[in-house]
């Protein structure tokens, strides 16, 4: 069994597929949280698709910028 990012226990591996496919669509690193932080700016567009994908998974989804 291999991991990559590690999310808590409240996301399970179908949610971590997910996550993941959404930081290659948007090219951003996003963690999960079960209460939010200060996000990165993001266009409607990707704001829109991290809060279906919250919505979808409930969880929290902040955004950062890769460096």
């Amino acid at each position: 069994m291999h991991h990559h990012h590690q999310y808590a226990d409240y996301v399970d591996e179908k949610g971590v597929k997910e996550i993941q496919e959404l930081e290659n669509k948007i090219g951003k690193t996003i963690l999960a949280y079960p209460t939010s932080p200060v996000p990165a700016k993001l266009s409607e567009e990707d704001k829109e698709r991290i809060e279906s994908l919250e919505k979808k998974l409930c969880v929290r989804l902040v955004a950062y910028e890769k460096h």
